[in-house]
C-alpha cells in the first residue's frame, strides 16, 4: 500500500510540474510558412500596383520607417505615400521581398528579410534588408511596423 501511495504521489507532481513546465512550444516553422506567404501576397500587390489589396495586409496603425525619408504612421499616410511612388515607379519595375528569418511567437512576429529591385529588363537595380513586425489581429497576422533600407551601392 506505501508503494502504491508513494507512486501516487510521484506521478501527481510529476504530471503537475509537466503542466506548469511542459507548455505547448510555439511552431515557428508553420509561423514562418505562414509569413512566407504572406510576404508573397505583399510581393504580389506591390508589383501589380494593387494598392487596396496591399493595403489590406496592415493594421490601422502601421508604422513605416522608410529609408532616408520621413516616418509615415497609419494607413492613410501610407496610401497616399503610396499612391504617388507607385506612379513614379518605373513601368516594369520590381521589388522582390525574401523572408530570411521569423523570430516571436504565435501574436507577434518580426520578419527579417532581404529585398531586390529590378528594371524591366530584370537588371538588378537596388538590394538592401527589411524588419516587419506582424501581430495577430483578429485571426490574421497584420503588418504594425515596417523598416527596411538599401545597401551599399
Amino acid at each position: 500500500m506505501k508503494k502504491l501511495f508513494l507512486y501516487f504521489i510521484i506521478t501527481s507532481a510529476s504530471f503537475m510540474a509537466c503542466t506548469s513546465n511542459c507548455e505547448t512550444k510555439t511552431d515557428m516553422v508553420k509561423i514562418k510558412a505562414e509569413i512566407i506567404a504572406l510576404e508573397g501576397k505583399w510581393n504580389s500587390y506591390n508589383n501589380a500596383r494593387d494598392l487596396n489589396r496591399l493595403l489590406e495586409l496592415y493594421a490601422d496603425d502601421a508604422v513605416q520607417l522608410r529609408n532616408n525619408q520621413t516616418m509615415l504612421i497609419g494607413k492613410a499616410a501610407i496610401r497616399k505615400n503610396d499612391e504617388v511612388s507607385f506612379i513614379n515607379r518605373a513601368k516594369g519595375q520590381m521589388e522582390i521581398g525574401q523572408t530570411v528569418d521569423v523570430i516571436g511567437d504565435e501574436n507577434l512576429v518580426t520578419e527579417i528579410g532581404k529585398a531586390t529591385q529590378t528594371d524591366s529588363t530584370g537588371k538588378v537595380i537596388s538590394i538592401g534588408k527589411y524588419l516587419v513586425v506582424w501581430k495577430k489581429i483578429n485571426g490574421k497576422y497584420l503588418i504594425i511596423r515596417e523598416m527596411w533600407n538599401d545597401d551599399a551601392k
